[in-house]
């Protein structure tokens, strides 16, 4: 059985939310632990989390569970730095790695179901990357096999994951994800997630106590 590991990207300083986004509250906790504790919850393992914008504070949000913290010193050269340093982390942890899945923090519908979905897709099809597909775009959580781990690794600091998928179409299996197109950038993306959100939940509410 291919053993498939993950890492979060969670380095960023959230400069456009104006605080740090890691620590929104969703769902009774903030966004990093419930991402940290949906990416445990999956097939996935080894899992790590990449830090560096408040690393400190982040660090404490992912106390006690079951996942590695790495904290990537140069984050702010951009989102390929802390790729490469997941990437890094993971496969000294378990060398004999098949696949990794990366995973941005702040896509909150990213789900454990949805991971599992990536690494099944990827041992039906043998394909070398497994992407989400959603709003006209192919992009993260995706998996890439082991195969093309020294170009994740040696990726330009200033590209993320999406890059790499585009500069390998052919190789690309898409799994659909329409709420991937749900991130989280400003505080009004934010309001209106907790809006949608509260809708949800009072209309099974609802529908339970009819």
């Amino acid at each position: 059985m291919s053993t498939i590991g993950l890492m979060i990207l969670a380095a960023g300083a959230s400069t456009r939310m104006g605080a740090p986004k890691q620590l929104l509250p969703f769902q009774g906790r903030s966004l990093l632990r419930y991402m940290a504790e949906e990416a445990i919850a999956s097939c996935c393992d080894p899992a790590v989390v990449v830090l560096g914008s408040h690393a400190e504070r982040m660090t404490l949000e992912v106390d006690g569970l079951a996942l590695h913290v790495v904290e990537n010193s140069q984050w702010a050269d951009g989102m390929g730095t802390s790729i490469a340093a997941g990437i890094t982390a993971l496969t000294t942890i378990d060398q004999h790695l098949n696949a990794v899945i990366i995973v941005l923090c702040d896509q909150p519908f990213v789900s454990a179901p949805l991971l599992d979905q990536l690494v099944e897709s990827y041992r039906a099809t043998q394909r070398s990357i497994i992407a989400s597909a959603y709003a006209d775009t192919i992009g993260v959580p995706a998996l890439f096999d082991r195969s093309l781990f020294t170009e994740l690794r040696r990726m330009n600091a200033n590209v993320g994951a999406r890059h790499l998928i585009k500069q390998h179409a052919e190789k690309v299996f898409q799994v659909s994800f329409p709420k991937g197109a749900i991130d989280l950038d400003t505080p009004a993306q934010y309001q209106q997630l907790l809006k949608d959100t509260t809708v949800t939940l009072s209309s099974r509410f609802e529908r339970h106590n009819r």
